[in-house]
């Protein structure tokens, strides 16, 4: 729930934020069965931690995204597939991952996910960046609300060289995440 423009976020911080976050779940599915669903690209590290502050049955499921730049008709476009499917029909769904920046990517997910018919289905990123929000998409748990257009390193997110996931800590680069994502992740 905090608001931070600032170059990062302690990892005493973190633990203290995704702890809140386990018991704010655990409360709204009062020890019913709970699917999670993690972004295996950003989100594995968030997902562990937050799964473990959550008291009561999870099943945990994993999906990749597939992210192509293609040219349909002679425009330039982003793809983006998860060749996972699973069977959630009547179950309650948790969708984590890392970053909700457009929020483009997730909502595709939310959609592909509710065609199975869940009994509910959710949203918990640990970085909500609003002012970046290209669908009307907001998240139903966040840690932190930031407004930096900042590349962010550590706690599972990669730098562009791909280093970084294993800080404990989480900071800010110098680097505009939109103009590393131009370049193809």
């Amino acid at each position: 729930m905090s608001t931070r423009n600032g170059s990062g976020y302690s990892a005493g911080r973190i633990a203290t934020r995704v702890a809140v976050l386990g018991k704010h779940i655990t409360r709204a599915y009062r020890g019913r069965r709970l699917d999670v669903v993690v972004n295996m690209d950003r989100g594995f590290i968030f997902a562990a931690d937050l799964i473990r502050h959550i008291d009561g049955p999870v099943v945990c499921h994993f999906v990749r995204e597939d992210v192509r730049d293609v040219h349909h008709g002679g425009h330039p476009r982003r793809e983006v597939s998860f060749g996972t499917r699973f069977d959630l029909k009547g179950r309650d769904v948790l969708l984590v991952d890392a970053v909700l920046d457009s929020g483009v990517t997730q909502d595709f997910l939310l959609r592909r996910i509710g065609e199975s018919h869940p009994r509910s289905l959710r949203l918990a990123v640990l970085l909500d960046k609003p002012e970046k929000r290209r669908v009307a998409l907001e998240p139903d748990y966040f840690g932190f609300q930031t407004a930096s257009n900042r590349l962010w390193v550590g706690y599972g997110l990669a730098a562009e060289n791909g280093m970084g996931r294993n800080l404990r800590q989480l900071s800010s680069s110098g680097k505009s995440a939109s103009k590393v994502r131009a370049r193809g992740r």
